[in-house]
């Protein structure tokens, strides 16, 4: 470099700066730029060696890279030198604005700090300004081209010239120093940039096999799935179908995108749909084929999160059921049919009478009746009445529920009172059929005899059998003379012949006419109807008797 009392600046010299700080910002990597950094100052400022010293996250500052001699290259390469003693360098000697220079005449005490140091050996200065072995200047880097956040430090060791730098290459070394800290933080931005394009390509290629793996386990999934829009105007319109799901219901995926699950449920279960869960929820229903009917699925809901706009789609597992479904129909219809003529059982009929039944009120006190006036007002207003003795609350008028109370017509007077008739049947003659015939006679006598009660009756009657050759028929809304007129024609078609095996047979009936009423349970009701069976039947056998 040459000095400053020279009346110009050599052009070839400023073209080795400006070709020192052009190579600064063409290197690839940071590796690259440092090295660039320590070789400019050999080659761009004339300096013997070079050094930079890189701050590292620690705090600590370590040899980034060196120029100008290929054994103290090797020798301090990586070494690091602690920032407490670096601090107490950069506040030491002399201050040439932004650079330190410490003289050999205080350089001494540094000699056993941990800073890793070399200097080139040389003769004892002889002029003020000759450069002595034992100097040493620096040019901190701070980010950004300036200010106290300290990026790392250039050190630097005899000008070639052998003279301590004037102002020019005091403001040359300084202007280097604020470039080569641009060129490290841009090279820093650079090596951050490309590790977080590698690491995005990466968790891309991550995501796309996901979402490979995903499509392949969407698509060739044994049983339906589907993804379907969440929230919005659209919510619960299916976006995407699999093929399962297709072949399942019967429909291309064109037509399913056209619909919601709420579009093709059954109407009875479209209230299990609504109240699904679309977190992790799980319904049984029924939804609609192509061909119009319906099948029992299963489905299972999970949420398909989007993490910058939260919950976006819903994937719902549409798995068959039909079999099972059918399997738990059956066992609970054999559970309530009997199993020869398919007709309720004695346990499914005590059922259905039961739940039209409701318990007689027990006996209040005066003191209890007050506590329901002043619960519910006036007994005249709220539909309650005292019957005539104190204490008991009249069935079916008390403050209870929405039950619709029923009563027993008067056989005798017919005021037009409609109640639910309770037939009790036994067949007569049934027992001679089995002795004479087996019983695979009187099944098929039963089989018939069930088919007739029933084809007799209206919708919503019920015609269950008892147990052995007793058949009971519950009809709702029907008079005393109601009554009697189903016996009648009940009767009418039991006594036809019923051929069996290629042989008429021929039963009777005897039927006993009961009336169910709030209070009652179900096994007064159905004695009560058995006890007048028998009275009928043997009223009849008198007259029977009489004839002969």
């Amino acid at each position: 470099m040459e000095a400053e009392s020279e009346p110009y600046v050599r052009l070839a010299t400023m073209r080795q700066l400006h070709q020192a700080v052009a190579d600064l910002n063409t290197a690839r990597s940071l590796a690259d730029t440092l090295q660039s950094v320590a070789d400019g100052i050999v080659t761009g400022l004339g300096y013997e060696l070079g050094c930079v010293n890189l701050v590292r996250p620690d705090g600590d500052l370590v040899v980034a890279a060196f120029a100008g001699n290929s054994a103290a290259e090797a020798l301090i390469t990586g070494r690091v030198g602690s920032r407490e003693s670096w601090e107490r360098r950069l506040s030491m000697g002399e201050e040439w604005d932004e650079l330190r220079f410490i003289p050999h005449t205080e350089g001494w005490v540094l000699l056993d700090d941990d800073v890793p140091q070399w200097h080139t050996d040389g003769p004892e200065p002889r002029f003020e300004d000759e450069w002595h072995p034992l100097d040493r200047l620096y040019a901190p880097m701070y980010a950004s081209g300036g200010g106290l956040d300290l990026l790392g430090v250039i050190s630097v060791d005899r000008p070639r010239n052998g003279r301590r730098p004037g102002a020019w290459g005091r403001e040359a070394l300084q202007m280097y120093a604020s470039q080569a800290a641009i060129a490290i933080s841009n090279a820093r931005l650079r090596a951050n940039m490309q590790r977080a394009l590698v690491r995005l390509e990466r968790e891309q290629q991550a995501l796309r096999a996901s979402e490979e793996s995903f499509r392949q386990a969407f698509e060739y999934a044994p049983s339906g799935m589907a993804i379907a829009e969440m929230g919005g105007d659209q919510h619960g319109r299916l976006l995407r179908t699999n093929d399962a799901l297709c072949r399942l219901l019967g429909r291309p995926a064109s037509v399913l995108r056209r619909y919601s699950f709420a579009d093709l449920v059954h109407p009875e279960d479209i209230g299990t749909l609504l109240r699904t869960s679309a977190e992790g929820g799980r319904a049984e229903l029924r939804l609609g084929r192509r061909d119009g009917t319906y099948l029992w699925v299963s489905l299972r809901n999970s949420v398909v999160a989007d993490t910058t706009d939260g919950p976006r789609f819903l994937l719902t597992h549409v798995e068959d059921i039909e079999e099972r479904k059918r399997n738990e129909l059956n066992l609970a219809h054999r559970a309530s049919h009997d199993a020869l003529t398919g007709l309720p059982n004695s346990a499914e009929l005590r059922s259905r009478l039961s739940a039209r039944l409701c318990e007689r009120p027990h006996s209040v006190t005066s003191s209890a009746i007050e506590a329901l006036d002043a619960a519910y007002g006036d007994s005249s207003v709220h539909g309650y009445r005292m019957d005539g003795y104190e204490g008991e609350v009249a069935p079916g008028v008390g403050p209870y529920d929405h039950h619709v109370h029923i009563a027993a017509p008067d056989p005798d007077h017919d005021d037009g009172t409609k109640g639910l008739a309770v037939l009790f049947c036994d067949l007569d003659g049934f027992k001679s059929i089995n002795d004479r015939f087996g019983h695979h006679a009187g099944d098929a006598v039963l089989i018939e005899v069930a088919r007739r009660l029933t084809t007799c009756v209206r919708d919503g009657d019920t015609v269950a059998r008892l147990g052995g050759d007793e058949f009971v028929v519950l009809a709702d809304g029907l008079g005393a003379a109601d009554a009697a007129d189903l016996a009648v024609r009940l009767r009418n078609a039991i006594i036809p012949p019923i051929r069996v095996d290629g042989r008429a047979v021929r039963v009777g009936a005897s039927f006993g006419i009961g009336w169910a009423e709030c209070g009652m349970t179900d096994e007064e009701v159905l004695h009560s109807a058995d006890q007048r069976m028998y009275v009928e039947k043997r009223s009849r056998s008198k007259v029977h008797r009489r004839a002969g």
